[in-house]
């Protein structure tokens, strides 16, 4: 009997998760879409290490996890734990061969993690020193090509004004100094990437909510340069005054979108595509993901959407992966995008626990 009151509790403080229906997902003609691992709840945020080690954050889980696939036949066929009992380490950075964490006020690092995947070192503190809220204070990380770790500070609420402290994007140096703002005006973008060739950098950014089902549109940034304001708490979507924030102040003022993406789709992760295997369409296009409504009278979202660009004009919008919701009912739920070495691409999903593999064979 305490056996079986054992084994029922170890289930019952288990994570629910959703099981993965790959076959109600539709992609564009060619395309195909595989499990790589349902092991990995709260999935969150993808890095990627140079030995092709996946890494994936999570949010109330606590745990970075390590997928390997050995064998190369695009399947993880182990799972580690690398780091647990964090605070929503759903920010993971792989730089020089250590492995970088965000855990709201914190930041921590794994040293040489690929070469310690079985018996991963202690979390060594890069900072303490970022802000503590835990309303959209996970925050993904990513580092840039002048070898910055750029770190975004949400919103600690649905609508306010922020400043100085909130609502931005900063860069600090690899060993946590130097933290500066690069900019203003963002409510909580939860993904960017730059740009190749130009080496600008792109962002999504999710619209305040409470004003309706089809206003403020989530945004797609790009920053021309530093100190730039995209306008939250004044202005959202480029166009419209915040009823309360707004009194006073001019869109024009502050730097619109490239795009507006819909609104309360809940725009996550996004990467440039720079491989091979998809179609040359795809070259050069962001892929975001879009995490999906959860107050929309209709849901919006529960997509991955595939951005077409010349330059910084967008050319496309289009559809890359749905089918995550139907009639209302959400059985996945995308979170993040990650191109692999082979032209494939990762996507994350916290409400399954899991990973996909996207490929394109004609």
């Amino acid at each position: 009997m305490r056996l079986l009151l054992s084994l029922l509790l170890m289930v019952s403080s288990l994570p629910l998760l959703a099981a993965p229906q790959l076959d109600k997902l539709t992609l564009p003609k060619g395309f195909h879409i595989a499990l790589y691992t349902d092991h990995v709840p709260d999935a969150r945020e993808i890095a990627l290490g140079t030995n092709g080690t996946v890494f994936v954050g999570s949010t109330d889980a606590g745990k970075v996890y390590a997928l390997t696939d050995s064998d190369g036949d695009g399947v993880a066929d182990k799972v580690r734990v690398v780091a647990s009992g964090l605070q929503l380490p759903m920010g993971v950075a792989f730089h020089q061969g250590d492995l970088y964490i965000s855990a709201v006020s914190r930041i921590v690092v794994l040293r040489d993690i690929e070469h310690h995947l079985d018996t991963p070192p202690k979390p060594e503190l890069i900072t303490d020193k970022l802000t503590r809220e835990t309303h959209h204070g996970g925050k993904f990380l990513a580092f840039g090509p002048d070898g910055k770790l750029y770190v975004p500070i949400g919103a600690p609420c649905n609508i306010c004004d922020p400043a100085p402290d909130h609502g931005k994007l900063t860069r600090m140096n690899a060993d946590g100094s130097g933290m500066e703002d690069v900019a203003r005006g963002i409510r909580n973008t939860v993904g960017f990437d730059w740009q190749p060739g130009t080496k600008r950098l792109w962002f999504t950014d999710n619209g305040r909510d409470l004003l309706g089902d089809d206003i403020p549109s989530d945004e797609l940034n790009e920053i021309t340069k530093a100190g730039e304001h995209f306008g939250y708490p004044y202005c959202h979507q480029g166009d419209t005054l915040d009823p309360e924030f707004g009194k006073g102040k001019n869109c024009k003022d502050y730097v619109p979108p490239v795009l507006k993406l819909g609104a309360h789709v809940a725009s996550l992760g996004m990467r440039f595509y720079a491989g091979k295997q998809f179609p040359a369409s795809y070259k050069g296009a962001i892929i975001v993901a879009e995490h999906g409504s959860w107050n929309r009278t209709r849901k919006s979202g529960y997509r991955v959407m595939t951005v077409r660009l010349n330059g910084s004009k967008v050319v496309s919008y289009e559809p890359l992966i749905t089918g995550f919701e139907q009639d209302e009912s959400a059985w996945g739920r995308p979170v993040d995008v990650q191109p692999l070495p082979d032209g494939s691409v990762l996507v994350s999903d916290d409400l399954a626990g899991a990973v996909y593999r996207v490929t394109y064979k004609p």
